[in-house]
């Protein structure tokens, strides 16, 4: 079982930090990279969601002290990035594919980027801190 936690964990963690990291780097760059990055991002997204439901099944299941309820506040903001990278950055990619301008990138995209890193340093910050609280 402990086997099984550490991977687990180690899968969260990897994932998670590959999905904010590479959000906030396009956050700053203008989102340059987002067409080549998109796809990894949202299986990032997707591992992380997955293992994080695993371990609060595991770990957290039935208690609500404040170490759960921070959890909870990082899972949240976490739930709302991928909603806002789904919906704004996916679906500016899509509807830009058959208009022939590979280079330009609409501006939403950007903001999107830039919506989803504050959401997603938001759930870094207080999964980082919520074995303190």
């Amino acid at each position: 079982m402990q086997y099984v936690l550490m991977v687990a964990i180690s899968l969260h963690v990897l994932a998670a930090v590959f999905w904010a990291g590479s959000t906030a780097a396009l956050a700053r760059t203008g989102g340059s990279e987002t067409r080549r990055l998109f796809r990894p991002q949202m299986g990032a997204a997707a591992v992380a969601v997955l293992t994080g439901g695993y371990l609060w099944h595991v770990v957290h299941a039935g208690a609500v002290g404040p170490v759960e309820r921070s959890l909870m506040i990082g899972a949240l903001s976490a739930l709302a990035a991928l909603a806002v990278q789904v919906i704004v950055v996916g679906g500016a990619l899509r509807k830009g594919r058959g208009d022939g301008q590979a280079a330009a990138l609409p501006p939403r995209i950007v903001i999107g980027h830039r919506i989803a890193a504050a959401l997603l340093m938001i759930a870094v910050v207080t999964m980082a801190a919520s074995r303190y609280v």
